[in-house]
């Protein structure tokens, strides 16, 4: 059977767009059991409350929800189990030199299939203050009033 092509996302963590302001993304691969492959691809999964957190040396992706394969046993995975993130040690040592920086933490933005390989972005992340949320909220709603603005001035209703 020919390996899939492209990318196809399974689940994508939108409010950590809006709660935090993301200053770089990372592609990393997941150490993941059957029942959880066969899981993602069925398109069910959850990135609510999830994080990843150095333990040991390695990164680790916490609080992701991956429910039971319907279809499986016995040999079902644990749906909200610790996960072992690979990417390379370069990679590793560098995000774990920003981490010790005050106030960044790791947030999984999306998991997704890359060529049939399971992956996850994650971004390296500053949380956002309330006021920084009101202030892009109005600049979003400023932005889209020009855009219908432009829009009317283009088909000659204004």
């Amino acid at each position: 059977m020919p390996r899939e092509k492209g990318r196809k996302v399974v689940a994508s963590n939108r409010k950590a767009r809006h709660d935090y302001a993301i200053l770089d993304t990372y592609e990393a691969g997941m150490a993941l059991t059957g029942t959880e492959v066969k899981s993602l691809r069925a398109g069910r999964a959850s990135l609510v409350d999830a994080f990843a957190q150095e333990r040991s040396g390695e990164l680790y992706l916490h609080g992701m929800h991956i429910p039971e394969y319907a279809q499986g046993t016995w040999t079902n995975h644990e749906p909200r189990r610790t996960r072992k993130l690979l990417l390379n040690r370069i990679e590793i040592n560098r995000l774990l030199g920003k981490l010790k920086e005050s106030g960044l933490t790791l947030v999984p933005l999306s998991v997704y299939f890359s060529d049939g390989w399971a992956k996850v972005e994650i971004g390296l992340a500053r949380g956002k203050k309330s006021y920084d949320k009101r202030q892009d909220l109005a600049k979003r709603d400023a932005d889209r009033e020009i855009q219908r603005v432009a829009g009317r001035r283009g088909k000659g209703m204004d």
